[in-house]
């Protein structure tokens, strides 16, 4: 998990900024499965890229989340390049390690069997 400043980083988000997808991400046919989310720029560990999912009330949606645009497309991998990272209520994308353009962002799923 990465440290407190990435909290920091989250929390000065505002509700009221939320995009689909940041403008330095592309979506693209994935070798790993269908369509997946590509970098367009050259990305820094912990940076945040968005609200990948919301917290819903307990048994109204599969997992108690809905995703985002930002979250349908993130495919899954053993050695993610990113994660997802909890807050009250809703989960944000995060980045691992420094990511090149044209890198796929993946995490490790937790919600969905593979």
């Amino acid at each position: 998990m990465v440290e407190n400043t990435l909290y920091q980083k989250i929390h000065g988000h505002t509700q009221m900024s939320y995009k689909p997808l940041p403008k330095k991400l592309k979506i693209k046919n994935s070798k790993i499965d269908g369509q997946g989310l590509f970098t367009d720029k050259n990305i820094t560990a912990e940076t945040v890229l968005g609200m990948s999912h919301i917290k819903a009330p307990a048994g109204s949606f599969e997992n108690d989340v809905i995703r985002t645009p930002l979250g349908g497309f993130i495919n899954h991998s053993k050695e993610p390049n990113s994660e997802l990272v909890e807050t009250d209520a809703a989960f944000y994308l995060v980045t691992l390690k420094d990511l090149k353009i044209g890198d796929e962002i993946t995490v490790k799923y937790q919600w969905y069997d593979i």
